[in-house]
């Protein structure tokens, strides 16, 4: 099993509200969602082609590609309408009173 390690990401004060922000955490491309008061982390970069998500137009637990429209579910990564086939990779994320944290192996 891997070592993993908690990472300080940004203030959670820096979060949207019920939306999406790119951040760049250990020299990666992470985007940072906002639904309610859950907050989610995936890779930024779309599986389908290089657009960035934070680009994209987020709706519940779906953000949509800028490029091509296609969706995922920010929860887990998974592809939720075409043209993506292919998950993207989704990270834990805790906060510990003001900060958000990722664990990133």
């Amino acid at each position: 099993m891997s070592n993993t390690n908690w990472i300080d990401a940004l203030s959670a004060d820096d979060l949207p509200t019920d939306d999406v922000l790119g951040v760049v955490v250990a020299g990666r491309d992470i985007a940072l969602y906002t639904v309610g008061e859950a907050i989610y982390a995936t890779d930024n970069i779309c599986t389908h082609g290089q657009a960035r998500l934070c680009d994209g137009f987020l709706d519940g637990h779906e953000i949509e590609c800028p490029l091509h429209q296609g969706k995922f579910d920010v929860r887990d990564g998974q592809p939720t309408c075409a043209p993506v086939t292919e998950a993207l990779r989704s990270y834990p994320v805790k906060v510990d009173g003001k900060r958000v944290y990722l664990q990133i192996d």
